[in-house]
């Protein structure tokens, strides 16, 4: 959904710059680093607007790159420790049936020498 409605108002602004620009076709001077030369103004409007969307694009790209990358190595790290925590637990467990062995083996001593 949130999809939808980032095209939908990606069209829309898109329409508006449309519009804004036909409204505006007159030839404009550009001054370049090296020189000047006349554009229609509807160029410079869409040509600079493409640039823009170019630009935020490439840095939304960059952004998720960077944040999928990150994703994973966490991914990765949680991994490693549950299964550090999985053997921890298996310890635990494995000491705490030891101790009550050990108790059960305790209380039948006792047991045993107190029916004598």
């Amino acid at each position: 959904m949130k999809f939808q409605w980032s095209l939908l108002f990606g069209l829309l602004f898109a329409i508006i710059i449309s519009i804004f620009a036909v409204y505006n076709v007159g030839a404009v001077p550009v001054n370049y680093v090296f020189g000047t030369s006349e554009w229609p103004l509807i160029l410079v409007i869409l040509g600079s607007a493409l640039l823009g969307a170019l630009l935020s694009g490439s840095v939304a790209i960059y952004r998720s790159f960077v944040l999928s990358r990150k994703v994973k190595h966490l991914e990765k790290e949680l991994r490693k420790k549950d299964a550090s925590i999985g053997v921890l637990q298996n310890e635990v467990v494995a000491q705490q049936g030891n101790r009550l062995s050990e108790f059960e083996d305790s209380v039948s001593v006792k047991d045993e020498n107190t029916t004598i």
